[in-house]
């Protein structure tokens, strides 16, 4: 069976991202002891990323490169915002170990989207956070293997995502 949509996809995967001076370094490792599983078509994977596996079999290996706009997007400088530190008071939390630089905080905006923020900078009254996500304007660059294709059950297409080996265990 091919990658199609609706299959569920096994593989394994190592991710470069070329660093400030250009050169390639590896972020991200999916190795054949815990593969990555997901439900091609719906699995929130970048649409550049779905469409060179596509068609793929069980076995064969790729490598191919996915540019910004194909995945998490350009760099917008405007996703870098200021906020109050008031923002940050809460009654569970010690404002002093939650605001650290680096730290990525999930807030909600607005709009009630659920948005992961990274901490740049604190200052007296503000803290800067960073809501681009961090492979935003990043070539990816990806070599795998396609351990095994299977088309999803009913079950799974109505849950969103896999159930059993590599997936949700429902309880």
């Amino acid at each position: 069976m091919k990658v199609e949509k609706n299959s569920v996809v096994a593989l394994t995967y190592s991710l470069s991202i070329p660093d400030s001076e250009g050169e390639t370094d590896v972020v991200e490792v999916v190795s054949e002891n815990d593969p990555m599983y997901f439900i091609h078509g719906i699995s929130g994977l970048p649409e550049g990323f779905e469409n060179q596996i596509e068609g793929l079999s069980a076995g064969d290996t790729f490598e191919f490169t996915v540019a910004p706009e194909e995945g998490y997007g350009e760099y917008d400088e405007e996703a870098v915002v200021d906020l109050p530190k008031s923002v940050f008071q809460n009654s569970e939390v010690d404002q002093n170990e939650l605001l650290q630089v680096g730290n990525i905080i999930p807030m909600t905006n607005e709009d009630g989207e659920r948005l992961h923020g990274q901490i740049v900078e604190i200052q007296d009254e503000v803290v800067i956070m960073n809501f681009n996500h961090p492979l935003a304007g990043k070539e990816m660059h990806f070599a795998g293997k396609i351990l095994s294709v299977r088309a999803a059950t009913r079950e799974e297409l109505d849950h969103g995502h896999v159930h059993g080996a590599g997936g949700v265990h429902h309880h």
